[in-house]
């Protein structure tokens, strides 16, 4: 159904008729509930907590019974919350907040354990033209400068493989 059908359709239901699909929506459709929920209730600190936790554990997890857990590393738990908050409509400097705590958190725990395989290093500097392209898009730079500039001196400090790369962004910074 194209949306032009969908409109001709919602226009012919009475607000009864209409206010009874949202509600069947609703209750069907989680995403649905979901956006319903955070449209009325933005409470985007603690969805801003909530993921930098997640993210934090990611790399640092907690201690069950006096045993440690491995870190899992995985840079899709972070872009699944950035991709979730895109689609909610969170605030893009939250966005951005999430994007470049991501690669800090990997950038402390790779500080204290050195990491052997490439792909961690690839992945977070995708994750940092990501941030970097997104904060541009939005005209947020002026918020956000300080923290891309450290992050790309933890890379020259820590001695990335890809550092090149790194630089090669914050040349678009300049532009």
């Amino acid at each position: 159904m194209s949306k032009r059908d969908l409109k001709k359709y919602l226009n012919e239901l009475n607000k009864e008729q209409l206010e009874e699909q949202i509600l069947e929506l609703y209750d069907k459709f989680s995403t649905v509930k979901v956006y319903y929920n955070f449209v009325f209730n933005p409470k985007e600190e603690t969805l801003l907590q909530e993921c930098k936790l997640k993210i934090f554990h990611e790399y640092f997890p907690l201690q069950t019974r006096g045993k440690r857990k491995k870190p899992k590393m995985r840079r899709s738990v972070a872009h699944k919350y950035i991709k979730h908050f895109i689609l909610l409509g969170v605030d893009p400097f939250v966005i951005a907040d999430v994007m470049l705590y991501n690669i800090e958190i990997a950038q402390t725990f790779a500080a204290e354990n050195p990491i052997k395989q490439e792909l961690f290093y690839k992945s977070m500097f995708n994750s940092f033209e990501q941030a970097v392209k997104f904060i541009i898009s939005n005209a947020i730079l002026t918020e956000f400068k300080s923290r891309i500039i450290a992050i790309h001196k933890q890379v020259l400090f820590q001695k990335w493989y890809n550092e090149p790369d790194f630089k090669s962004c914050i040349e678009l910074l300049e532009d």
